[in-house]
């Protein structure tokens, strides 16, 4: 998260998102968020979660076409956490943070069941992965904002991908990489069946698991991408640690994708884009990274 959001949050912002979402002060509780400030609370009605972000880094309307997004796919039959409406009636609730700009509180459904690495997994969860995703491509393609000024930034617009701006000058070889593989990118087709809006972020840590069924959330970093790109990075966060194990490879991956066609059809000569996405992984992480801790660089002689 941004250093100068954190400092421009408070206990009274806080108290007005609680306020507005109906909260009491003994049934919330702090859990961990990267970009947002994320709490657990639960009411007579039920268990969810409250996001405090921030327009720094989502405009209003950003936010809006996010939750928009979300709960078409909900209608549609997706495994995903529905959003829900403030007491007066609204997805999304701004309160002016004293500095001529806003802290936007939304509210979800949690999740039922465990984290992912806590979960009990069936034989065939790779395959129900794929499908969740597939699903998600499918539903997208019949999708539009209900308002226009809602939609969602580019893969590549400045907000969601800024590496130059991100990486310290010390990092110009990493610059560079991106810079080589960027053109790449602007070789492929948006077509309808390739190209719509994607989470962006589907990893083990934005699901939960409950009977062996996921339930997608933290859809924040949703744009408009190639659906080859969503599948990428989930094969980015679940191989990183195995890529050495061969086998293991090759079967979640074959797993993912008999799932994920189940859903949706894509060709398969998008699977030789997957390297490329990878690496476009690789390089955006270690960017964000840089923009969002203090790292120290250490150079072995």
């Amino acid at each position: 998260m941004e250093p100068r959001i954190i400092e421009r949050y408070s206990d009274e912002i806080l108290h007005e998102a609680m306020r507005r979402f109906v909260i009491d002060a003994n049934r919330i509780k702090l859990l961990d968020g990267f970009e947002s400030f994320i709490y657990e609370f639960n009411r007579a009605d039920g268990d969810f979660i409250l996001r405090v972000s921030h327009s720094l880094r989502r405009t209003p309307e950003l936010i809006a076409g996010e939750i928009d997004w979300i709960n078409y796919l909900a209608k549609g039959g997706a495994n995903v956490a529905k959003a829900i409406l403030s007491k007066d009636g609204n997805l999304v609730e701004a309160m002016d943070d004293g500095h001529g700009d806003q802290f936007l509180a939304t509210a979800f459904i949690k999740a039922p069941g465990d984290p992912y690495w806590e979960a009990e997994l069936p034989p065939d969860f790779a395959e129900h992965y794929g499908q969740v995703i597939g699903r998600i491509h499918a539903l997208t393609k019949g999708y539009s904002p209900t308002d226009s000024a809602w939609r969602r930034l580019e893969w590549d617009a400045p907000g969601n991908l800024e590496i130059a701006d991100w990486l310290p000058t010390s990092e110009a070889a990493i610059l560079h990489k991106f810079q080589a593989l960027k053109p790449y990118f602007d070789t492929l087709p948006k077509d309808q069946d390739s190209y719509g809006l994607i989470h962006q972020d589907a990893h083990g840590a934005n699901f939960f698991v409950h009977e062996g069924q996921i339930t997608l959330f933290d859809f924040d970093d949703c744009v408009y991408g190639w659906f080859i790109y969503d599948i990428a990075m989930v094969f980015f966060y679940e191989l990183m640690w195995r890529v050495e194990n061969q086998e293991v490879v090759e079967k979640f991956t074959s797993a993912f994708l008999t799932g994920y066609h189940r859903e949706n059809a894509l060709n398969s000569r998008w699977l030789a884009a997957i390297p490329y996405f990878l690496k476009l992984r690789e390089i955006d992480l270690y960017a964000v990274i840089h923009r969002s801790f203090d790292v120290e660089i250490v150079v072995v002689p």
